[in-house]
């Protein structure tokens, strides 16, 4: 028997304020630009965050402790050079906000080869305006030493250049090549396949920064998944993505609407792509497939993919066809409800519209979900 509290701790370890960036002398406030003091270096940062980069007062004393500058001049050009390369001044606020530490780089020595490297990869200006503002810790990290070899350590299971970028910006904050490979290596040793770690680095690269990998890697193997199947990677992404708080909050609504913790776990076991649905769409699926249509909540965990198909576009308009073939009888009782909902728009059209010639017309529209409120969800 799978126990409660091994359920409850399977995944135990797992406003933007106004921009004003306008002319520095314009708000800092008059403090010595030639003493060398601690604590005026400190207030003139503080200053320039909060008048000058909107950062509140909090965050700008926050910041404070990790820079210091003394004149507005390295500041003032690190803006200036975001502003000659297309950044608006949200989008200014939005960066320094998020690493302040760029205001003491030196953008030509340190900001513009990475802008030049994104170039040569096939960026944009506008691509390379919304990757820095994105992932502004992206030019924190040294060039040499970790972006470009991690570049090219993801470009060898990526299929362009786009996707390696977007892999590599996106946990930027924890570029880490020499972990990144030797976590690469520990998979590729353990038998997950190389379009197993391609999931990985284009659904949430950072599981492969992670320091902690290996621990998780156990658990799931303990779990029962095979490395070299696909839902293992899905499995682990659901370790590291999924924490005890939001797992719990599933598992609660799960049992609210009477599932065992065992139905629960088998169904991870064959999907766990499925508990990397949020809370509130586990239960809107569980509301419209129980309580509004009637049907057999067991179903729901034999396919639990059904949690991942959007309820107004396809669960909605198809169950509502289904629901009409069975009111008329042209669909066996005993016909799986499950099948409709995973045929492809085109196999659903040709074998539950188009089959029924008498009936096309009506089911079509149903398909189309024009009558769904009249037909499918009368049952309160």
């Amino acid at each position: 028997m799978f126990h409660y509290h091994r359920l409850r701790t399977l995944f135990f370890y797992s406003q933007t304020p106004k921009c004003y960036l306008l002319h520095p002398t314009h708000f800092l406030k008059p403090f010595s630009t030639t003493t060398n003091s601690d604590s005026d270096q400190q207030s003139f940062t503080v200053s320039y965050l909060t008048n000058i980069c909107g950062l509140s007062t909090q965050n700008a004393l926050k910041a404070s402790k990790r820079l210091r500058f003394n004149t507005p001049k390295k500041p003032d050009s690190v803006i200036a050079f975001f502003k000659t390369h297309g950044f608006s001044n949200d989008q200014i606020q939005s960066i320094i906000h998020t690493a302040p530490s760029l205001l003491t780089s030196k953008p030509i020595k340190t900001i513009l080869p990475k802008f030049q490297f994104l170039s040569s990869k096939g960026a944009s200006p506008s691509d390379i305006v919304d990757t820095v503002t994105k992932s502004p810790h992206f030019l924190c990290s040294s060039l040499q030493k970790q972006i470009i070899p991690s570049f090219e350590l993801v470009r060898s299971f990526c299929p362009s250049d786009q996707k390696a970028l977007t892999s590599i910006t996106a946990c930027s904050s924890s570029i880490k090549y020499g972990r990144m490979k030797l976590n690469v290596k520990f998979l590729l040793d353990l038998g997950v396949t190389s379009s197993g770690i391609y999931r990985l680095l284009t659904t949430r690269p950072s599981v492969i920064c992670s320091a902690n990998l290996k621990k998780y890697v156990e658990e799931i193997k303990e779990l029962g998944f095979n490395p070299s199947k696909c839902s293992f990677c899905v499995a682990l992404l659901a370790k590291t993505a999924v924490t005890k708080s939001q797992w719990d909050a599933k598992v609660d609504a799960l049992k609210s609407w009477g599932f065992s913790e065992d139905e629960i776990f088998n169904a991870f076991k064959k999907q766990p792509n499925f508990m990397l649905r949020s809370t509130d769409k586990l239960n809107a699926v569980m509301r419209f497939w129980i309580k509004q249509l009637g049907w057999d909540r067991l179903l729901l965990l034999v396919a639990p993919d059904l949690f991942g198909f959007s309820i107004e576009k396809r669960l909605i308009p198809r169950a509502s066809v289904v629901q009409y073939l069975l009111s008329k009888g042209l669909m066996k009782k005993n016909a799986s409800l499950i099948t409709p909902f995973y045929c492809s728009d085109q196999v659903f059209l040709q074998r539950y519209v188009n089959n029924f010639e008498e009936e096309a017309y009506r089911i079509l529209k149903l398909c189309r979900g024009e009558d769904a409120s009249t037909d499918c969800l009368d049952k309160q």
